[in-house]
């Protein structure tokens, strides 16, 4: 019987000037399944940067990410195939429809189960820019990673994978002869021995490794690498700190491979290879994204956390070998639990913020108390209590960015630490070493794991694997009440949620565990009696052992007060505090022309992980005006996770601030949002239904008599879609309006495209009617060039300026025209389309007509064109108006003041922006 190992032999030659490798390949392939296989597949990632209809040009663009959409030819890379023979024999093969990373190899002969077949290559890779993926041609060399055909595995169908920029592909532990020359000039580095052979005008290099995966090789014109010995592994890197020496950076490595062995067991190979760009798309959060004048941790903390993370991840991904799309939380889990257990045995001291935590400025905040490893449930709660987790069965290409790089990482490692609770460190540490030593190098699923630690224990699992892993239900226990006895306490417990999972219960006294507890089958209420003791607090889940949803109602004092949590005062957000109800407070500031400089204070209940009710009061004082002026809101998110709907949103807002010199306006806004889920995390689109009722009370001119345009109530009905995609963003909204006098509807549409080319093209489409209109003048009217804004929704600076500076500022709404026309109101209907064409970078030309229509006036048809700045879309831009219904506006009098600009200053809109693709 021969070895069931497959093979892959390489020669290769380096051409520089055309960034190509060409290849002749020779793979034996295994069929180590029951499955008699009529096809063959095999992994082409290097074809995944071939244009823009590629998986990976594609994801790219759901990730807010055009780089390789709009790459230029010589940037892009490709694998061209120039032959393929099975057993030196032609057959048929092709790339897979809208997969060009995948080969379809078709058998002439079916290859039954223990059989091979020798599968031989010929062609040239071009190395793509590396700036797509971090992997291709350097500014200095080359770093290849994915480079070469690889067969996919069989293992209940095939296992086929486009490259995503999840650095995932699954392959079996194969073994390796690779040769390749390269002009004199470069060195060649990489994940496998290697021999070198110096001839007149190349280097020859040939590498060898057995029952290895994910091949990297660096060809660069220095040594990049630096080699530590230590008492178990070689390890081969190129992140190191200049700032420790190596016999320190030594030791410290020394204590890592210690710490994971003693977790894991024997690391199969001698070497390890830890590359500096795999470990950058997989950072601390947090750390490494510092600034390098910001240091508020060691540099001996920050490199020992990095490479650890670095170090577990390449110990266990080159070990343990299963498919990390559908079981990547296995690993993520068994990484980030050795985190924990890493730090908090070495650096449990530590705190979240580092040596900032002692700041004048933050010593006093809450999250200032937290470890380094309170980040975890700290995270894991910000995505829960948003209802944006995910769970860990999730594939890995179906979870949100913020969820595939952090938070389902950090749910899983906490998932570890909840069974390492549950059933003991012994138990868990044991089947983790089992686990890892007793497989590796073959091919496993998650529930292989499952397996061997339910037969580790009595204690039913069902709930971790079947609930914890498969779904996202949410954990969250309260302390119902407390009742005490003669000799003892009885504490009832309540289960808030629709999960079944254990729970640890603790008693505390001066933050002192005094008891400890786990508490299983609390479906509903349960209680659990305590001998009395030298205690006189309760606290479920004290330290942090498993994610929950909300930990504020954890905590239960034995006596308690009439004022169980006191009121504290608390400057700027913070994380919440289970002790008292907290107000934050923060200095507010802000600007309109007729108040001047408002300055003043916020006053909130929103910590840093938001809560389902939140109140603001913001009094200010307006230095321009002399006055008060401010605003109050509540709002009360009501969440769903059965239904299509996503939040119902319950608010009631209010505020008072001048609309012109020394006249001032009360509003008074009670409203209702239904937010619509997403069909997946990943999709970037949204939906909604908005109903409020806005109240405004305007004070009037001395002597001028109120008006229907001084006090009026307005209900306004709209939908919302939006679905802001980086090449094709498309939204559009349609609202009515009813009041005593009117009623309105309108619809705004709105489309911005890419041409293949990379200009910008954008349209708008605006359409309004009134249904019946009994008011007089235009203030209720739709504007052409410039919304009335009687709903007093805009943030305009000076909203009631018909010249000078404040009266240019531009918000797209109704008409969207620039210029300023004869007729700038309709009170009948009105018809407008925007649209612009990109010239170069942010310069566009942009071109408006409308049609308007007034009472007893003729239809009124209005046109213009200009040079529109476009800096940041609907954020910054500035309009140059050229020529319109009055003529050339360029050569008329006064053309500075026709000049418009859009600035937004709502940190809302900019946040919403920037956060695009994450979360």
């Amino acid at each position: 019987m021969f070895s069931q190992q497959n093979s892959i032999s390489i020669k290769s030659k380096l051409d520089t000037e055309k960034d190509e490798l060409k290849i002749q390949q020779e793979i034996v392939f295994h069929n180590s399944s029951d499955s008699t296989l009529t096809k063959v597949y095999l992994h082409n990632w290097a074809n995944s940067y071939r244009d823009r209809k590629t998986p990976l040009s594609k994801r790219f663009i759901k990730d807010f990410r055009k780089d390789l959409y709009f790459a230029k030819p010589h940037e892009l890379g490709s694998s061209t195939i120039k032959s393929l023979y099975v057993d030196f024999e032609n057959v048929y093969f092709k790339e897979l429809e809208k997969q060009a990373d995948i080969l379809e190899i078709h058998l002439d002969k079916p290859l039954n189960p223990n059989s091979k077949i020798t599968i031989s290559v010929t062609y040239i890779v071009k190395i793509p820019n590396a700036r797509f993926t971090k992997y291709g041609e350097t500014e200095t060399g080359y770093l290849l990673r994915n480079w070469y055909l690889t067969p996919a595995i069989y293992d209940n169908g095939w296992q086929l994978m486009s490259n995503l920029n999840l650095d995932d592909l699954y392959e079996k532990g194969t073994d390796f002869k690779i040769e390749i020359d390269v002009p004199k000039d470069l060195i060649v580095e990489s994940n496998l021995y290697q021999y070198n052979t110096k001839k007149e005008n190349t280097n020859n290099y040939y590498l060898v490794g057995k029952n290895k995966t994910d091949v990297i090789i660096s060809v660069q014109k220095t040594k990049q690498l630096k080699t530590y010995t230590t008492n178990t592994v070689t390890v081969h890197t190129d992140i190191f700190s200049k700032e420790l020496e190596d016999s320190l950076t030594t030791s410290i490595l020394n204590r890592e491979l210690l710490f994971i062995q003693k977790y894991l067991g024997k690391y199969p190979h001698l070497e390890i290879y830890i590359d500096k760009a795999t470990q950058g798309k997989n950072p601390i959060f947090g750390l490494n994204q510092l600034p390098n004048f910001l240091r508020p941790f060691s540099d001996t903390f920050r490199w020992d956390i990095t490479m650890f993370k670095a170090l577990t991840k390449r110990y266990i991904e080159n070990t343990i070998l299963l498919n990390k799309r559908k079981d990547y939380w296995l690993i993520d889990g068994i990484q980030n639990y050795l985190m924990i257990e890493y730090v908090e045995k070495f650096y449990p001291e530590v705190k979240l913020l580092g040596n900032a935590s002692d700041y004048w400025l933050l010593k006093s905040f809450n999250i200032s108390n937290l470890d380094f490893n309170d980040k975890y449930p700290f995270v894991y709660q910000f995505t829960a209590r948003k209802f944006l987790d995910q769970a860990l069965s999730t594939p890995a290409d179906s979870l949100s960015n913020f969820n595939r790089k952090i938070g389902s990482k950090y749910k899983s490692g906490l998932g570890f630490r909840f069974l390492k609770g549950y059933l003991g460190d012994s138990i868990l540490n044991q089947t983790i070493q089992e686990f890892y030593q007793h497989n590796q190098l073959k091919i496993i699923t998650s529930n292989d794991f499952n397996k061997l630690l339910s037969s580790k224990t009595s204690k039913n699992l069902d709930w971790f694997f079947d609930d914890f892993v498969k779904t996202n239900k949410k954990i969250d226990h309260k302390i119902e009440r407390i009742k005490k006895e003669k000799d003892s306490i009885s504490v009832t417990i309540k289960n808030k949620r629709n999960i079944t999972t254990p729970l640890a219960i603790y008693a505390i006294k001066d933050k002192e565990i005094k008891l400890k507890k786990w508490v299983a089958d609390v479906d509903s209420t349960k209680t659990v009696k305590f001998i009395k003791g030298d205690y006189d607090t309760f606290v479920l889940n004290y330290e942090n052992l498993y994610p929950e949803l909300n930990t504020l109602n954890n905590w239960r004092k034995v006596d308690k007060k009439f004022l169980n949590k006191p009121v504290k005062f608390s400057f700027f957000k913070d994380i919440s505090s289970p002790n008292y109800n907290q107000i934050f407070y923060q200095p507010g500031l802000n600007y309109n022309f007729y108040n001047g400089l408002i300055l003043g204070l916020k006053l909130h209940n929103k910590p840093l992980i938001k809560r389902n009710f939140e109140f603001k009061v913001s009094p200010y004082y307006a230095t321009k005006s002399n006055s008060v002026v401010g605003s109050f809101s509540l709002l009360y998110n009501q969440f769903f996770e059965k239904t299509k709907i996503y939040k119902i949103a319950y608010g009631l807002a209010g505020g008072t601030s001048d609309y012109a010199p020394n006249l001032s306006y009360k509003s008074l806004v009670p409203y209702v949002d239904i937010v619509f889920k997403r069909k997946t995390l990943r999709d970037i689109s949204s939906e909604s239904l908005r109903a409020k009722l806005i109240h405004i009370d305007k004070e009037i001119a001395p002597n001028a008599i109120k008006t229907d345009q001084d006090n009026y109530s307005v209900l306004s009905l709209s939908y919302n879609y939006s679905n802001p995609d980086i090449i094709k963003e498309f939204r559009y909204s349609f609202s009515t309006e009813f009041a005593k006098k009117f009623s309105k509807a309108s619809l705004d549409l709105r489309f911005r495209t890419l041409t293949t080319t990379d200009t910008q093209l954008d349209f708008r489409f605006f359409a309004g009617v009134f249904f019946n209109n009994k008011t007089e003048g235009d203030y209720f009217s739709f504007g052409l060039d410039r919304s009335n804004d009687y709903l007093f929704q805009l943030n305009y600076l000076g909203r009631s300026e018909s010249s000078g500076f404040f009266s240019q500022q531009h918000i797209i709404t109704e008409g969207g025209f620039k210029s300023l026309l004869p007729t700038r109101f309709a009170n009948q209907f009105m018809v407008s389309n925007n649209s612009s064409i990109g010239l170069w970078r942010w310069i566009e030309l942009y071109n408006d007509v409308a049609f308007l229509k007034n009472k007893n006036q003729p239809l009124y048809f209005a046109y213009e064109n200009g040079i529109r700045f476009n800096f940041v879309h609907e954020i910054f831009e500035i309009y140059f108006p050229l020529y319109s219904n009055n003529g050339w506006e360029i050569s008329q009098n006064a053309y500075p003041e026709k000049i418009r600009f859009s600035l937004s200053a709502d940190i809302k809109s900019i946040y919403n922006f920037f956060k695009r693709g994450f979360l």
